[in-house]
């Protein structure tokens, strides 16, 4: 079912008591989405998440780290409070000055359900720890570790 031609998304790694994934894309706006989708595939298996709720995410940050530690925040706040999961991401990312970081995201899913869904780990929490973002041309890869 992998496509060697196709280029992966993101891959997990070892962390003691945690875990941790690297997102690739093609830019900034395509690797934070899949950061995104690692992260709710650390919780389930995201190919069984349905389009059916959609939630428009507006964060601000003094950085793209700050900025990444708060846009999945956000999104593990609404998993919390909604009991959603997500599986499809937009995102779009602008830097307004040099200390102000904009991310506008509509991201798809539904309502978690433990007899639709496979239940995996809890993730508690995001963060900064080991986190990197590496940009070059046409590829950008971010680092992220969650606490589960």
């Amino acid at each position: 079912m992998d496509n060697k031609n196709t280029p992966k998304k993101f891959e997990f790694f070892d962390v003691t008591a945690d875990v941790g994934f690297r997102a690739y894309g093609q830019n900034l706006n395509d690797a934070f989405g899949n950061a995104a989708q690692a992260m709710f595939e650390v919780m389930t298996d995201t190919s069984q998440v349905k389009p059916k709720v959609k939630r428009e995410i507006l964060v601000e940050s003094e950085d793209e780290k700050a900025l990444l530690y708060d846009w999945l925040s956000e999104l593990l706040f609404i998993h919390d409070y909604e009991g959603l999961v997500f599986s499809q991401f937009t995102v779009t990312i602008q830097q307004k000055d040099p200390e102000t970081f904009n991310l506008s995201a509509v991201v798809w899913g539904e309502e978690f359900n433990q007899a639709t869904h496979e239940v995996r780990d809890e993730v508690k929490a995001v963060t900064f720890h080991l986190m990197e973002i590496v940009k070059e041309e046409n590829r950008c890869t971010l680092q992220v570790i969650v606490d589960t």
